[in-house]
């Protein structure tokens, strides 16, 4: 008798299961707490975030940016930060639908995941404090001291990138596609390739774009709270 396929359940971070962007929470936190020029960053975090919503953002280019400010300060003042930053601004947000989702998924067996275009270092934190344990986000690159360098290291986890780091994440338990069950949430359309990779695709607080995608393929639509930057 055949065991039955592996279930998993994938997730989005920002905007899915969090009603903000992480990432860019992230960002303005740093000039809140006198890490970066308000006016300089702001201009710069706008901008990328706008190519971001448009589907051209060079990831490259937004890491270095995004991870310059805890780079420059060291481990220890930025592990300090981070936690203020889950207690004043993550905290506040992670509702009781996104957690039910989750335990939901858990309760049934299945391997929670969330996959994420957001660095590592922002979203390991906030996947502990929302119970889930597999973390795929952007990797950093670390020096000869285990610090950050403002590379990446290895396949970015955004757009197409996804599918492969998820394709990654199979191979090293020698599985593939075929032998498992998957579903993903997401709100964006820079999601389409993972959405379309698995079994289960279901747009999640989708953007305009991705809900009018959603409906013209009658893929789920799932809406656990208003957005909000």
């Amino acid at each position: 008798m055949s065991s039955s396929p592996l279930k998993l359940a994938l997730f989005d971070l920002d905007h899915t299961l969090l009603p903000i962007d992480s990432d860019y929470a992230w960002g303005q936190f740093t000039t809140r707490i006198g890490w970066t020029d308000a006016v300089e960053f702001a201009r710069r975090n706008d901008e990328f975030f706008a190519h971001y919503q448009a589907g051209t953002l060079n990831v490259h280019d937004y890491v270095r940016f995004a991870i310059d400010a805890v780079r420059r300060q060291g481990p220890e003042k930025a592990a300090e930060a981070h936690q203020q930053f889950m207690r004043e601004v993550i905290e506040p947000v992670i509702t009781e639908s996104a957690l039910a989702l989750l335990r939901r998924h858990q309760a049934a067996g299945d391997t929670v995941i969330i996959i994420t275009a957001t660095n590592e270092f922002v979203t390991r934190p906030i996947a502990r404090a929302l119970g889930v344990s597999e973390l795929i986000a952007v990797q950093l690159q670390r020096d000869a001291q285990g610090w950050f360098t403002g590379e990446i290291d290895g396949i970015p986890s955004m757009r197409e990138g996804k599918v492969l780091r998820m394709e990654q994440w199979l191979a090293a338990r020698q599985l593939d596609w075929s032998q498992v069950e998957s579903t993903f949430y997401s709100d964006s359309t820079n999601d389409v390739p993972l959405l379309e990779k698995v079994n289960h695709p279901v747009a999640t607080n989708p953007d305009e774009r991705l809900r009018a995608l959603a409906q013209s393929r009658a893929w789920p639509i799932l809406d656990l709270f208003t957005k909000t930057t």
